[in-house]
């Protein structure tokens, strides 16, 4: 320390004072939009005026009109249009000319305790503690009492047309209605809203002052309140400290700090807040908020590393298994001794309703909510509510379960989805003695229940290869018999015992667990006209169509398809019938033949749409030279459902050099639809 100090030797020793006559009053002005060689000390301030609970200031001060700066014509045109052309004492600019401008104030920081300004005499350093530090930039205002002008004109224009004509107003009735009395969460809410501030700062009121320059004898004698009045040490305390009590002052103690958490409403819950809680406060806080959701998503939206065993352990607590997805139970939703917010009926009745509503979606995928109500006798509102809790609306199909069936998760845990099984049937013998009704009168009738069979798409895509190769000799034979102009067509086709099922465009009917004796919208080994070796082979007249139709199309959706298909025939001379019957599968299997494949978008989790919606397919050749450009798009369209035209643009230039406008402008005209700046395959934007 000796050999540090003989190499910073102290050069002087200067005597620090704090100076506390203006510590209260004492306000630093910065002027940021101006350099501080371009001061206005030498314009003239015209008025002054100060909210000292806001530390909010406003400066007026003239413009010098007869500078060669100054656009005149501006200026009168900027009086005019705030002032108008009547003359009145409460117009802002009286000279009939923008001659001044107003500075408004905002503080440039909250916390001026570590600030002082400080001054330096005859050896001395005087130091006052800053009041606050604003920064004064100019005010617009005046561009809104322009506007409001203009308002106030055209305002009066339309008035005066009409007021002549009007005639007494006839008597009409009004509804009263009274406040209900506000809860302290509504209460801290409105205190921190926008509006309830900007009101409580327009409530206090302005304090004028008396502007005096920097030259002006009362500045002189104000300036000598920053020198210390009393320079006896005894009386300057703050600065009298031994080295402890002064090092602490340099470097306090560390403190916690006190975070104020915002003020929310009680029904949201942050990410971060939902953590902290036990995991089944958490599986039951997300299954009240979101009400149906696949166990994969929710597991995602826990911290990583969540072990799913405790997971499965806590949502049976707390929800149902519907169709793979967990449903949250009535009994969270509508806890005892609560009524409903819509009609006031008790819980114990609303549990029972939305017991036989997620009953029903454990049957088939799709509800009709006039029979529901019929059964459960609610009030519309809350049958309503029930719907929208696990459903969607669909066009002539009723009610349709909000999610796809969670097969991956019944295969993944058959003790869980035995276990739930056995739940909703002692459910459901509840159900049967409150609404008297028995689970025969909502099966399909002639409708087998079989266990449904998966078949995955590559499975019934190599299926209908085979099926393709062994019939190419037949189908070779009618195309050339067509091609002859040959009215006999000679088809052969291997014998079956089972005709395909016609397709179906109407509700489907229910299964045990997949609607339409179907799974992921394949026929099962046990639906009628399902043959995995000797399927019927679409005839030249389906395929034809469908040619025609992709020709047009180009991308389609299997549902779109079938509609196009029924229109087809609802078109066709009455009496002739070409087509028979026509099942789904079949419909694929000539999309196959003719060219056509499968595009596998990646639609979102919570997609509402229906599995038919979700099978996209995609004309593949056409033996034109930009069929190689749609098959980039359609590849590109595997990776998202939906993408920007400057990903295609990007791609098609790494693949075939420079696509030109007219290129991509055909290719998204083609196979496209835009919505909302993003690209969409067509049919598979959801309303």
């Amino acid at each position: 320390m000796a050999s540090g100090d003989d190499d910073d030797p102290i050069i002087e020793e200067i005597d620090v004072y704090l100076a506390k006559s203006l510590a209260d009053k004492l306000y630093l002005f910065q002027y940021p939009v101006r350099p501080s060689t371009m001061t206005y000390d030498d314009v003239d301030h015209l008025t002054a005026k100060i909210k000292p609970k806001q530390q909010r200031v406003e400066l007026e001060m003239a413009i010098n009109t007869m500078s060669p700066n100054y656009c005149r014509s501006k200026g009168e045109q900027i009086a005019l249009n705030v002032d108008g052309t009547a003359f009145d004492e409460t117009n802002t600019y009286s000279a009939k000319m923008m001659d001044k401008q107003t500075f408004s104030s905002i503080q440039a920081t909250t916390n001026t305790s570590r600030y002082a300004a400080a001054v330096f005499r005859k050896g001395e350093l005087h130091v006052t503690p800053l009041t606050g530090i604003l920064q004064m930039r100019p005010s617009f205002s005046y561009l809104d009492k322009a506007d409001n002008k203009t308002r106030e004109r055209e305002a009066a224009n339309e008035g005066g047309d009409s007021s002549q004509d009007e005639a007494e107003e006839e008597a009409k009735a009004i509804t009263v209605r009274f406040a209900r009395p506000e809860s302290e969460q509504a209460r801290q809410r409105r205190i921190q809203s926008y509006e309830f501030l900007q009101r409580k700062q327009a409530e206090e009121p302005w304090v004028h002052l008396h502007y005096h320059g920097v030259k002006d004898g009362r500045s002189e004698h104000e300036r000598q309140y920053l020198f210390c009045q009393s320079v006896d040490a005894s009386e300057n305390s703050e600065l009298v400290k031994t080295p402890k009590e002064y090092l602490a002052m340099l470097m306090p103690p560390l403190a916690e700090e006190k975070v104020v958490k915002p003020v929310g409403p009680s029904n949201v819950l942050s990410m971060a807040q939902l953590r902290t809680l036990p995991l089944g406060e958490q599986v039951k806080t997300l299954m009240k908020n979101v009400k149906v959701m696949p166990f994969a998503n929710l597991m995602g939206l826990l911290a990583s590393g969540t072990d799913s065993t405790s997971v499965l352990r806590c949502i049976q607590q707390v929800a149902l298994l519907v169709q793979g997805n967990w449903v949250v139970k009535s009994d969270v939703l509508y806890p005892k001794n609560t009524f409903s917010p819509h009609s006031g009926v008790p819980a114990e009745v609303l549990c029972r309703g939305r017991d036989f509503v997620m009953w029903r979606f454990t049957l088939e995928r799709s509800v009709m909510r006039k029979e529901i109500a019929s059964i459960i006798k609610l009030p519309p509102e809350d049958v309503k509510e029930f719907l929208e809790h696990v459903a969607t609306p669909r066009i002539n199909r009723g009610w349709e379960f909000m999610l796809p069936t969670d097969v991956d998760f019944i295969k993944k845990h058959p003790d869980v989805a035995h276990r739930q099984h056995m739940l909703w049937l002692g459910i459901q013998s509840k159900l049967e003695k409150v609404f008297n009704f028995v689970k025969e009168d909502f099966m399909p009738k002639n409708s087998p229940q079989s266990e449904p069979v998966h078949v995955s798409g590559e499975q019934r895509l190599k299926m209908a290869q085979e099926r393709a190769q062994e019939n190419q000799s037949s189908l070779q034979k009618d195309l050339d018999a067509r091609r002859a102009g040959s009215s006999i067509h000679i088809k052969q086709e291997p014998l079956s015992d089972k005709e395909y099922e016609p397709m179906d465009t109407s509700s489907p009917p229910c299964s045990s667990s997949i609607p339409n004796g179907s799974v992921n919208g394949y026929p099962s080994a046990t639906s009628p006209g399902f043959d995995h070796t000797n399927g019927n082979t679409p005839s030249l007249e389906l395929q034809d169509f469908v040619i025609k139709t992709f020709r047009k199309h180009f991308v389609l959706t299997l549902n779109e398809l079938k509609r196009l298909f029924n229109l087809h025939l609802a078109s066709m001379p009455a009496g002739r019938k070409v087509f028979h019957s026509i099942s789904d599968h079949m419909l694929q299997d000539a999309m196959l033949l003719c060219n056509c494949k499968q595009i596998m978008v990646p639609f979102p989790a919570q997609s509402t749409a229906a599995p038919d919606e979700q099978k996209v397919f995609g004309l593949w050749e056409t033996g034109e030279d930009f069929d190689k450009h749609r098959r980039l798009l359609y590849d590109v369209f595997t990776k998202n459902y939906r993408i920007r035209r400057n990903i295609i643009q990007t791609r098609l230039a790494q693949e075939f050099g420079d696509a030109s406008k007219a290129d991509i402008d055909r290719l998204l005209k083609e196979c496209c639809i835009s919505h909302a700046g993003m690209w969409y395959l067509k049919g598979t934007i959801q309303s």
